[in-house]
């Protein structure tokens, strides 16, 4: 018994550290164009304005959309495995096309393409992590592990903008050098991950629900979206991601144009690395969330959630008045706290609360069903920075985050089934894991 724990705490950190790792590796090639955007701004031979942008960006976005409703229940019938190696892998080659042929067609193929590719890693790495830890602890997990997002977006614009303004002298830099990273870690990606305890010979860390009347060792591809439709906290969670996305996505994917335009004495590369405080302060806010739900609240999701999305609407409120005041200390204080409160509940609201309100057979597919209605909300952030004024727009962003915490009141005190049953049930012997 002591050597299978062994094991599958080895296991457990192995399978944390390579998900992890890939998840921040996509945000490389997701990044890349937001950090070419200020070189193709002055690019005379490759002329894109700030709509052109903002539509590639929704080609993007939309693609990302319809892979995370599709993603999810592929990881769910072929595992994690396949469907994250793959995207990896094709997100590396159409940055490396965007990187090397600068035509409005061609960029446009490739986001859709690199839309498809990103919207793989979520739900099936989610998915991954479920797998290899119980419910009762996965609120701190998935807590800790959804830091991989925002340390990916920390370090990905500078990353991206030193190839390219600094070492390179051309936007195209940024792709070429992110793809780079993708593809090595695609390699690491390979050789280290596994489905889930039993491809390596140990028991499931939570057994699976048995159906009457069923005998089919492998579900459906749709019967995990049955069984979500028919959910209603994860349907509500769809709507609370969907308003909450927007605003992380407009900084993101508009974050360095932002900061430039209002802020152009900080030049380019200080333009790339101040919205980075923003991911920064997201490496904390899933943490300090995760620990909440799982220890002040009792495996509840919902409360944390709720209080960082009221004090996430004062910041969004403030940002461009904070903007306009030119001083770079109090926009970097604000994009911190900013960030601690909008990584925070989107971290839970897509991760450990979808996992934990969806089927036990449907993990992926709960996962990607938040996460692509995230992602339909998302497409708002990337569109509407470059068709209206911003301060209207993170406006807009404040009223949104105030919407989702009010949808979320009425669930204050759902809790997952599994971690209510862990809290008046002995495990049984066929959870030898869970001491």
């Amino acid at each position: 018994m002591k050597k299978q724990i062994a094991t599958i705490q080895r296991w457990r950190v192995q399978i944390f550290a390579i998900t992890w790792l890939a998840y921040a590796a996509f945000y490389f090639t997701r990044k890349a164009f937001s950090v070419a955007k200020l070189g193709i701004g002055e690019d005379p031979t490759f002329h894109l304005d700030k709509m052109a942008m903002a539509n590639l960006d929704a080609i993007y976005l939309t693609a990302y959309a319809v892979g995370q409703f599709t993603w999810g229940m592929m990881a769910d019938r072929f595992g994690p495995r396949v469907v994250v190696l793959g995207g990896l892998v094709i997100s590396a080659a159409a940055a490396v096309v965007m990187g090397s042929v600068a035509t409005f067609p061609i960029f446009a193929a490739c986001m859709l393409i690199q839309g498809l590719a990103q919207s793989t890693g979520w739900s099936g790495l989610c998915k991954n992590i479920g797998s290899f830890f119980p419910a009762e602890q996965r609120g701190r997990v998935l807590g800790l592990w959804s830091s991989c997002y925002a340390f990916g977006g920390l370090v990905a614009s500078p990353f991206a903008g030193w190839w390219a303004y600094t070492a390179i002298g051309s936007w195209q830099a940024a792709f070429i050098s992110s793809a780079a990273v993708v593809g090595l870690v695609a390699v690491l990606f390979f050789i280290f991950q596994r489905n889930k305890p039993e491809d390596v010979g140990l028991p499931a860390v939570e057994p699976e629900p048995q159906t009457v009347g069923t005998s089919e060792p492998r579900c459906s591809i749709w019967a995990p979206l049955k069984e979500i439709l028919r959910n209603r906290t994860v349907m509500t969670l769809g709507l609370a991601y969907f308003m909450l996305k927007p605003a992380r996505y407009a900084i993101l994917l508009w974050g360095p144009v932002i900061v430039f335009e209002q802020m152009p004495s900080v030049g380019k590369v200080g333009a790339a690395i101040i919205p980075t405080v923003f991911e920064l302060a997201g490496l904390l806010g899933p943490i300090m969330i995760g620990l909440a739900s799982d220890k002040i609240f009792g495996a509840r999701r919902m409360p944390a959630c709720v209080l960082s999305l009221i004090a996430l609407t004062v910041t969004l409120a403030l940002f461009m008045g904070t903007l306009h005041t030119g001083s770079v200390t109090l926009v970097v204080c604000l994009l911190f706290v900013m960030g601690l409160t909008l990584y925070g509940p989107d971290s839970m609201i897509s991760g450990a609360a979808a996992i934990d309100f969806g089927a036990a057979k449907a993990g992926a597919s709960a996962a990607g069903f938040v996460n692509g209605c995230g992602s339909v909300g998302a497409i708002l952030g990337g569109l509407l920075p470059g068709y209206f004024d911003t301060v209207t727009v993170f406006m807009v962003f404040a009223g949104c985050a105030l919407f989702s915490a009010l949808v979320l009141v009425p669930h204050w005190n759902s809790r997952p089934a599994a971690a209510s049953d862990v809290r008046v049930a002995v495990p049984t012997p066929s959870i030898p894991l869970r001491t």
